[in-house]
């Protein structure tokens, strides 16, 4: 998509999905004292020190894929939690489904990619780990890796959206009661549902 190319962008589109995974990784980490969740390979023993907005900046700058990778990763997420529901996104699991999605992503949809040994650099983790990470992450989006053009035009179009919202003067958001009332209330459609709303992964 030629727009995704704008250098002006992307920056926003990460800033937005930086903050909106945010919410749900802390929204995530209060649920865990009410509702049991498994522990898997992306846990980490405790939370990164670093911010998901500075770690997906990181992996924006280095990763070299295309942008539309980065939507890609963002269905490839909301997949992921959708099948797994006993393995919400939060604080000890975010930054290595972040960079997992993407490293996926970017081998599904661009003809030259690097390889895990790099990835692993850029999320600060092992090969071994990586390999690991890749190869449970398949098994948990039961290998759909297909986004179709309507899925990717509808994931596309709501962080677009909200972005810009976001960007908009308080009187603006508070009158916009379609666009508002989701500022931070989903990340995920259901890519089965034809009229595109929102359904509710976690907050």
């Amino acid at each position: 998509m030629a727009e995704l190319e704008n250098p002006n962008v992307m920056p926003n589109l990460i800033t937005f999905l930086s903050s909106l995974l945010q919410k749900v990784a802390e929204s995530n980490d209060v649920n865990r004292r009410f509702k049991a969740q498994k522990v898997s390979v992306f846990h980490g023993l405790s939370r990164p020190t670093i911010s998901i907005q500075n770690y997906l900046d990181r992996i924006y700058k280095y990763a070299n894929c295309s942008p539309c990778c980065f939507i890609v990763a963002y269905v490839y997420l909301d997949r992921f939690a959708q099948r797994q529901p006993s393995l919400p996104i939060n604080s000890f699991n975010v930054h290595r489904l972040l960079i997992t999605s993407v490293m996926v992503a970017a081998k599904f949809m661009d003809d030259m990619y690097y390889n895990n040994a790099y990835y692993a650099k850029v999320g600060g983790i092992s090969t071994t780990e990586m390999n690991f990470l890749e190869v449970d992450f398949l098994f948990g989006l039961g290998f759909q890796l297909n986004v179709t053009p309507n899925t990717f035009n509808t994931y596309y179009s709501y962080l677009k959206r909200e972005t810009m919202l976001q960007q908009c003067p308080p009187s603006i958001v508070e009158s916009s009661l379609s666009l508002g009332r989701s500022l931070n209330l989903h990340l995920c459609f259901n890519e089965e549902d034809s009229t595109h709303q929102n359904q509710q992964l976690a907050v």
